[in-house]
C-alpha cells in the first residue's frame, strides 16, 4: 500500500514537473508577439525565439499576428449629399506595429476598425453627391486612411490602405443610371455616324473638285494644244500660198471647188462672196474664151 502511494506521489511530483517545464520554456514564432503580465501586470514582450518564464506568476497572453491583415467590411449604407442610401463595401489592410498597446488601450480593435471606417465613411460621403461619390473613390480612400491612421495610431495599428470595393446606388437610380448610359451610347454613337457621313461628304466633294479642276485643266491644255496645232497648219497653208504666188485665177477656182462643201450644212442660208471673186470669174471666163478660139488642127 505504502509503495502503491509513492508510486502515486512520484507521478504526481513529475507531472507538476513537467507543466512547469511547459509553463517555463516558450517558443514564439516569426512574426508574433507575446505579452507577458507577471502577476496581473504587464511585463515584457516576448520576440520571436525561445524565452524562459516564472511558472505560476508570469502569463503569456495570446500570440499577436504582427503581419499585414486584410479585412472586410459587410456594405454599409451612407446617406449621400443628395439624400440617396447607397451600400458601400469597403477593405482594410492594416497591420499590429505596438502588440502591447493592441493589447490594452483597446479591446478589439478589428471591431473597433470597423466602427470607425463606417463613421468616417458617413462623414465623408455625407458631403458628395452621388455622382461625386460614384467618381471620387480615389478621394474617399484617402480620406478615410488619414482619418483611420491618426486614430489608430494609439492602438498601435497601422492602417496601410483603404479600398471601396464596391458602391451600390438604389435600384431605382441604377435603372435611371443605365437608360443615361444607353442614352449616352446611342447619342456618342449618332455623333460618331453624322461625323463619318460628313467627313465622306466631304472628301466625296472635294474629290469631285479636284476631279473637275483636273479635268478642266486638260480640257484646256488640250484647246491650246489644238489652237497651237491649228495655228500652226494655218501658217503651214500660208505659207505654201504666199509660196507658191498663186494669182487671181487659181483663187478663184479654189474657191469654186469649196463652193458645194459650204452649200452641204442645213444651216447655211446665207453665203458670203468676197468682191474679188468677180475679178477672178472674169478671169476665168477669158481663159476659157482663149481656149474656145484656139483653131483646131485637123489630125492627120
Amino acid at each position: 500500500m505504502d509503495s502503491l502511494v509513492a508510486l502515486g506521489v512520484v507521478a504526481a511530483a513529475a507531472l507538476l514537473v513537467l507543466v512547469a517545464l511547459a509553463k517555463t520554456v516558450r517558443i514564439v514564432p516569426q512574426a508574433r508577439a507575446g505579452v507577458v503580465e507577471r502577476l496581473g501586470r504587464y511585463s515584457r514582450t516576448l520576440s520571436p525565439g525561445l524565452t524562459i518564464l516564472v511558472p505560476f506568476i508570469d502569463r503569456l497572453r495570446p500570440l499577436m499576428d504582427l503581419r499585414e491583415q486584410v479585412v472586410s467590411f459587410p456594405p454599409q449604407p451612407v446617406i449621400t449629399a443628395d439624400n440617396l442610401v447607397v451600400g458601400i463595401d469597403t477593405v482594410i489592410y492594416f497591420q499590429v506595429t505596438d502588440a502591447k498597446a493592441a493589447t490594452y488601450e483597446i479591446a478589439n480593435y478589428i471591431q473597433g476598425v470597423e466602427q470607425l471606417t463606417v463613421t468616417t465613411l458617413r462623414n465623408v460621403v455625407g458631403n458628395l453627391n452621388l455622382e461625386e461619390t460614384l467618381t471620387s473613390r480615389d478621394h474617399i480612400n484617402a480620406a478615410l486612411r488619414g482619418v483611420l491612421d491618426e486614430a489608430t495610431g494609439k492602438w498601435g495599428i497601422r492602417v496601410n490602405r483603404v479600398e471601396i470595393k464596391a458602391i451600390d446606388p438604389p435600384t431605382s437610380i441604377q435603372d435611371s443610371m443605365e437608360k443615361q448610359m444607353r442614352a449616352d451610347r446611342e447619342k456618342r454613337a449618332t455623333i460618331l455616324t453624322a461625323e463619318g457621313f460628313k467627313q465622306s461628304a466631304i472628301l466625296t466633294a472635294e474629290g469631285e473638285r479636284q476631279a473637275a479642276i483636273l479635268k478642266a485643266e486638260g480640257d484646256a491644255q488640250a484647246a491650246v494644244l489644238r489652237a497651237d496645232g491649228e495655228a500652226q497648219a494655218i501658217q503651214k497653208v500660208f505659207d505654201a500660198i504666199h509660196a507658191g504666188d498663186p494669182d487671181q485665177k487659181l483663187l478663184a477656182y479654189q474657191y469654186l471647188q469649196m463652193l458645194p462643201k459650204i452649200a452641204q450644212g442645213d444651216s447655211n442660208k446665207l453665203w458670203i462672196v468676197p468682191s474679188e471673186l468677180g475679178e477672178a470669174l472674169k478671169g476665168i471666163g477669158g481663159m476659157l474664151g482663149t481656149i474656145e478660139q484656139r483653131p483646131q488642127v485637123p489630125p492627120a
